[in-house]
């Protein structure tokens, strides 16, 4: 959701409010007058031009959207006690079978135990 510059994202039960700039005017002037730079020395159509800056605006903007994606804060991790979503798969190494777990108190928990042993850890064929 976004408003008047401002995003909030959600993450879990937290909300997270960021201030989202736009393309600075300086780098809208920049693109303008590098198209009438680019129309003056070629000659070429100016629709085809202004066609030109429009998109060289929308990749700067996509850009910019992006690499501000990886700016957002990393969330919190949950109280102590509270369970994490994982998805893990485990075999027993003497009867062969096979566990999936789905929720820890740890982002790597400790393997389950199976026939007096601990389990090992195996990669799910089909994610």
């Amino acid at each position: 959701m976004w408003e008047s510059g401002i995003d909030v994202v959600s993450w879990g039960s937290t909300m997270v409010v960021m201030r989202r700039s736009p393309i600075s005017s300086p780098a809208l002037v920049a693109l303008v007058v590098l198209g009438v730079a680019f129309w003056a020395l070629t000659r070429a159509n100016v629709v085809a031009v202004v066609v030109a800056v429009v998109v060289a605006g929308l990749i700067m903007r996509v850009g910019y959207r992006l690499l501000a994606g990886f700016a957002r804060p990393v969330p919190e991790p949950p109280p102590p006690g509270e369970l994490r979503k994982v998805r893990l798969m485990y075999r027993c190494s003497i009867c062969g079978t096979e566990v999936r777990m789905t929720a820890a108190n740890d982002e790597v928990p400790d393997a389950p135990r199976h026939c007096q042993e601990d389990m090992d850890q195996v990669a799910p064929l089909y994610d």
